[in-house]
């Protein structure tokens, strides 16, 4: 692997980073001092993420398809799944624990004394669509499309995950000229679709300034003064959730956190300004495979972890359901919150495309338990925006954390590869030569380049 040794940095002012941070000043100005003009730019925030989601299943389904074709092995792609989900539930139960902790620890709804009857849960029902949790079996037989064109058009990332994971087996079964011209023309068809992000991606900037300018305007000040308590819990427990991924990251990777936030720093920003996290999975997935990641765990990982490892939203819940009890002077003692913590364990899994997901699984582990009002669920609607920003944060890393793991795990991580992109920021092609694929490394086992 060689880095090109006489590079011309850009000045800071032309990087992404540091444009982005502007974005965000000027739309909190923006949306602060001009509000009517902030609620007029929501289009601009919007537009940009439809662009992304339009792309974003062709970008999956070439990248698993290619990176299982290439490893030619399903029972490594089984292997490599299967690893995945194991330190999904362990990650994300840890994050439960630590959201409870911290809601005990500084009580932000304590002296709320709010009364649920003075509560409406139709507010809830408006931001839900009235959706609810699908049962194991319904959830089971959800990831199985319609047709084909159906996962696609939905965008149902689990479905598409579906199809391409089905796609990949049969190439690896049929081999031979056809699966070679298969693999070549989706090699190519995957230039063609990153190219189309790379168009899409110029417009981030304007995109960030649109999205936080609205959000100022829509919530104002006047939500983060009276829900501060809150927030600053929040804060405090996805710092004390980075400490955990820090030293995962330190025993499994050999790497710091700290890298991988620089590394992932745009994206990071990116969607705590807009709250989602589907707009930057293309850049997202790229990274990781450019930063040493093998394109086969990146292709599985990433679009998996999107429904099963929701770090963040994780921590939201099991903070916000105490909080509620606290609010409402419900309380709930050890007994009631490991029961809570137990329900969440299911009510946590799956919630990605469903309308009003966080308040979806808060009504649902509310009713289930019988122990908070349901009706207090509806205390969340004036603070979940801001709440959605530290949830897609950690989200985002958490995707990050967990395909760094998996590789390394795996034995199909660069660490030199990795080591050197978080240094120096060089991510693009002619500057870094591509992760190595299985079919690359020795077949013994030991497979990690060092």
């Amino acid at each position: 692997m060689e880095v090109a040794q006489t590079m011309e940095r850009k000045p800071f002012y032309k990087g992404l980073f540091f444009q982005i941070i502007v974005a965000i000043a000027l739309g909190i100005a923006v949306g602060y001092f001009w509000p009517s003009f902030g609620i007029a730019l929501k289009p601009l925030g919007d537009g940009f993420i439809k662009l992304i989601k339009m792309i974003i299943s062709p970008l999956v389904f070439v990248v698993v398809v290619l990176g299982i074709a290439k490893v030619g092995n399903i029972k490594t792609v089984g292997r490599i799944g299967g690893k995945a989900l194991i330190y999904f539930e362990v990650v994300t139960t840890i994050a439960l624990i630590v959201g409870l902790v911290a809601a005990n620890v500084m009580k932000p709804g304590q002296g709320m004394n709010v009364d649920p009857a003075s509560l409406s849960v139709d507010a809830v029902g408006q931001a839900t669509n009235n959706s609810e949790l699908p049962t194991k079996t319904e959830f089971i037989m959800n990831i199985i499309p319609e047709s084909v064109v159906s996962a696609f058009a939905s965008n149902a990332m689990l479905q598409v995950l579906l199809v391409s994971c089905l796609f990949g087996f049969a190439l690896v079964r049929i081999g031979g000229r056809t699966s070679d011209f298969l693999i070549d023309l989706l090699d190519h068809v995957s230039k063609v679709i990153f190219q189309i992000m790379g168009f899409i991606m110029k417009l981030t900037v304007i995109a960030t300034f649109g999205a936080m300018a609205y959000a100022v305007s829509q919530y104002g000040m006047q939500t983060l003064l009276s829900f501060g308590k809150l927030f600053l819990a929040m804060a405090a427990a996805c710092f004390i959730f980075l400490l955990v991924l820090e030293v995962i990251m330190r025993l499994f990777v050999g790497i710091g956190l700290w890298g991988v936030i620089k590394l992932i720093r745009e994206e990071i920003i990116f969607s705590f300004a807009t709250g989602s996290t589907e707009a930057v999975m293309p850049q997202l997935m790229t990274k990781l495979e450019k930063a040493g990641c093998d394109r086969s765990v990146v292709g599985l990982v990433v679009p998996t972890g999107y429904s099963f490892n929701l770090d963040g939203a994780s921590i939201y819940l099991s903070l916000a359901l105490v909080f509620l009890a606290q609010a409402t002077g419900t309380d709930l003692g050890l007994y009631e919150q490991l029961v809570l913590l137990a329900v969440l364990l299911l009510t946590s899994k799956g919630m990605a495309g469903i309308p009003g997901s966080a308040f979806v699984a808060l009504s649902a582990t509310a009713a289930s338990t019988g122990f908070i009002p349901i009706a207090a669920v509806a205390l969340m609607l004036a603070p979940d925006r801001i709440m959605g920003n530290f949830r897609t944060t950690i989200n985002l890393i958490g995707y990050a954390v967990a395909t760094f793991v998996v590789a390394r795990w795996e034995g199909l991580f660069n660490k030199k590869q990795a080591l050197l992109v978080m240094k120096s920021g060089l991510i693009a092609e002619e500057e870094v030569s591509p992760a190595p694929t299985v079919t690359d490394l020795p077949a013994a086992r030991k497979l990690e380049v060092e």
